[in-house]
């Protein structure tokens, strides 16, 4: 895949994983698109290792967004727990 698919994946990735993961982040769309594209590796390298399957094959493949998604959310929970913030106060 090409840069542009991985910016596009790791953007969409991001958004559901904040989606996924309630609480209010410090970052904006930037911050969202690199969390999406650290956790997109992430989750292909996860992926690889623990389940021994090519799980970053193509852009239409269900393996490389559910892998994103996940690793955007272990990415996601590192980084609040980096920054101090965990919940949104009502």
């Amino acid at each position: 895949m090409g840069i542009i698919a991985w910016i596009i994946i790791g953007l969409l990735a991001g958004i559901i994983a904040k989606a996924i993961v309630p609480g209010k982040d410090p970052g904006g769309i930037i911050i969202t698109m690199l969390l999406g594209i650290v956790g997109g590796l992430l989750g292909g390298f996860l992926g690889k290792v623990i389940f021994k399957v090519d799980s970053i094959d193509g852009f239409f493949d269900l393996s490389t967004w559910i892998a994103a998604i996940i690793g955007s959310v272990i990415v996601l929970l590192i980084y609040r727990l980096v920054t101090g913030r965990t919940r949104a106060h009502a």
